[in-house]
């Protein structure tokens, strides 16, 4: 043994596109998985994840899974995701994701805690299907007016208050539970 010390570091990878109005398809059949730890990175991709999304599973390890996130996604539904998360229960939520190469992909997400033996919360997963291009036309114009509304704030930290405020009135709004909804639109 020669003393070489071998240091494993995860170094960002930096979304270098801006969006394209260019939309990406994938197959009914596929679905794309990732797993995560309890920060929200990366620790495992599936190929159909990786092929849509454009990059390698190499980049992808360790990275938060922000790194899909497109910027027309309001804030306020990923804070309700990550808000059921924590309590330990699942999400079903309609997700625009952006490839590396700035093009967009919708998803119907089902988001789900991780438990080890002793029911221990110790990571996420997600698999991800082909939406409902239905829900999208009705859920899209949603999605821009709740990003709209975090946008009227200068303070971040209000805007996503404001946007979960609202999007908490859309859900009541509809008088079923956000699961529910999820499933009616």
């Amino acid at each position: 043994m020669s003393g070489l010390m071998i240091c494993s570091r995860i170094l960002p990878v930096k979304q270098i596109a801006s969006p394209t109005q260019v939309e990406v398809f994938f197959d009914a059949d596929d679905i794309i998985v990732s797993k995560t730890d309890l920060k929200g990175r990366i620790t495992y991709a599936n190929k159909v994840f990786t092929d849509i999304c454009g990059y390698s599973e190499a980049e992808l390890i360790g990275q938060p899974h922000s790194i899909v996130r497109h910027p027309d996604m309001p804030r306020c539904v990923f804070k309700l995701l990550w808000d059921t998360l924590a309590e330990g229960r699942e999400i079903f939520a309609y997700v625009k994701n952006m490839t590396r190469r700035g093009d967009f992909y919708w998803v119907f997400a089902h988001v789900t805690p991780s438990f080890d033996a002793a029911k221990q919360v110790v990571g996420y997963h997600s698999n991800r299907r082909v939406p409902d291009r239905r829900v999208i036309s009705a859920l899209a114009p949603v999605y821009a007016e709740l990003s709209e509304v975090e946008k009227r704030h200068r303070n971040g930290k209000d805007g996503l208050a404001a946007g979960t405020q609202h999007l908490l009135d859309f859900v009541k709004a509809k008088n079923v539970p956000y699961d529910q909804l999820v499933f009616s639109l």
